[in-house]
């Protein structure tokens, strides 16, 4: 059974991985308006893997005895200035979602709830892997650069890596 404070805290973050999965999409869509199409298919992928992420951790509250939670999710931007604009704001969003796993492992270390440290382990991982995803795309912008046909080349990279 989780503590009250363990469960506030994890319905938060199925909220937080929500919201995230809305920000891809909205980022999608702004990408396909734009016609970078292999960044939107990556967003819109990239989106739905965070609904997963919310809905593995709604199971695991549910599977505890208690009951997941759904608040209101905040509505995400759709204005972008540029394909560079739209992932530096997935990295920092990315950070904060890393801080949030991270205080969420400390909330359970700090309840004794080892159960549900063991978990989110597979969270810590995951954010390393995401916030390493993002900054490699971050660098192509670096590397390539957006001028000529910098902007059709990274649009190419990123869809690349649509899983």
């Amino acid at each position: 059974m989780l503590t009250q404070k363990m469960l506030q805290r994890l319905n938060e973050q199925v909220n937080l991985e929500m919201y995230s999965s809305n920000i891809y999409l909205s980022m999608s869509a702004w990408c396909a308006n734009k016609g970078l199409q292999g960044s939107a298919n990556f967003l819109k992928d990239h989106s739905k893997e965070e609904l997963s992420h919310a809905y593995k951790l709604f199971d695991y509250i549910n599977e505890t005895g208690s009951m997941a939670v759904i608040d209101t999710i905040a509505k995400p931007q759709n204005e972008f200035a540029s394909l560079q604009d739209v992932f530096q704001r997935t990295y920092n969003h990315e950070l904060v979602v890393s801080k949030s796993i991270l205080d969420l492992v400390d909330t359970a270390m700090g309840e004794k709830d080892y159960s549900t440290f063991n978990f989110l382990q597979w969270y810590v991982s995951e954010q390393h892997e995401e916030e390493k995803l993002f900054k490699e795309i971050l660098d192509k912008f670096e590397i390539i650069g957006m001028e000529g046909r910098g902007l059709f080349m990274i649009d190419r990279e990123i869809a690349a890596l649509v899983r």
